[in-house]
């Protein structure tokens, strides 16, 4: 099955930036050698016109590779590795095999890993969330290359999706916490820019507490990398306003298992004293002591249902546009009734 248009020529590209065929070529074999100006340029026009080199071509029209692209935000985030593995077993049964990249949430690189995969000559390709650079679907348009949103959902319709909406997840989380006596919160959560799952979730909770008229200051919203550090570092910082604090809700396992080890380090007790909640549900979640209140994904779902999607779609099969899957909230040890409401957070003297 042939699905890409005809593709565009380095002369084009030439023509467009307004530089010489050499230089428009030398700026994507050997860009080092190219002034910056020259390169963004030049790279304007290569995501404006969707090109993609000839080889690349060629192996799209041949179809000879059989393998499918995967674009993931980091490598460093288990649920990722474990949707991943999932999703290549799946691809493998049919005789698949997955090409993997990662941006680490820069817009810019995720072009550039989406460009090498379809040189490559991909089938298909994978993506999480919602937050891509234009020029991303520009250049699967142009090649005609079939793509899946993973982990949220674009409920317009405008993209093929597999996911759960984050907002109403962590909304969730938040009646939670008030059905136990919950009044006073702090947001731990990932960076948000660039980051539509981070962002919808610490919005999810915001907007369920407006709701409730209760608002967060502003000191008590942290955005941080996803570490262990981070996490500990994090609840520091929350401890330090001196403000009314009796529930942290972080924006995946990793950063909450942080605030435990932290609070743990200080002597303060959880649930007793603050209560915790993740998202994810991580293996360390259910083992960890106290075990972590989060939301449960569908982690493997995910990746084994992202490989059927576009399998059906290479085969010429019509696919749902959104497919939503089911969130579970798992409610564990971290996460108890607020026994000391309106009162900041200390460490016993």
């Amino acid at each position: 099955m042939s699905r890409h248009k005809p593709a565009p020529l380095l002369s084009d590209i030439a023509r467009l930036a307004g530089v010489s065929l050499a230089t428009a070529s030398r700026s994507l074999s050997e860009p080092d050698l190219v002034l910056p100006k020259t390169r963004r340029r030049v790279q304007w026009a290569v995501e404006k016109l969707g090109y993609v080199p000839h080889g690349a071509a060629r192996a799209l029209a041949s179809k000879r590779t059989k393998t499918v692209g995967a674009v993931i935000p980091t490598l460093n985030n288990p649920i990722f590795a474990s949707s991943v593995q999932a999703m290549q077993s799946r691809l493998a049964s049919d005789g698949f095999t997955l090409l993997l990249g990662s941006h680490e949430y820069d817009l810019a690189a995720e072009i550039r890993v989406v460009a090498a995969l379809i040189e490559r000559g991909v089938y298909g390709i994978v993506l999480v969330g919602m937050d891509h650079d234009p020029g991303v679907y520009r250049l699967l348009d142009q090649a005609g290359v079939p793509y899946e949103l993973t982990w949220t959902l674009e409920i317009a319709g405008n993209h093929h999706c597999l996911g759960f909406s984050n907002r109403a997840a962590a909304a969730r989380v938040v009646v939670h916490l008030l059905d136990l006596g919950h009044r006073n919160f702090a947001i731990v959560s990932g960076h948000t820019r660039n980051n539509d799952r981070a962002r919808e979730r610490a919005e999810g909770v915001r907007e369920e507490l407006r709701v409730r008229t209760i608002d967060i200051p502003s000191l008590l919203v942290i955005e941080t990398e996803f570490s262990l550090q981070h996490g500990r570092q994090a609840l520091a910082n929350l401890l330090a306003t001196n403000l009314p604090l009796t529930a942290v809700i972080c924006g995946n396992d990793i950063l909450a298992l942080g605030v435990l080890i932290e609070a743990a380090t200080r002597g303060i007790a959880v649930p007793g004293r603050l209560s915790v909640t993740g998202f994810d549900d991580i293996d360390m979640a259910r083992e960890f002591r106290p075990s972590l209140t989060t939301m449960r994904l569908p982690v493997v779902e995910i990746g084994q249902r992202a490989a059927e999607r576009i399998l059906a779609r290479i085969d010429g099969q019509e696919v749902a546009r959104v497919e939503e899957v089911r969130v579970e909230l798992v409610q564990r040890e971290s996460s108890g009734r607020a026994t000391s409401r309106g009162q900041p957070v200390h460490a016993p003297s």
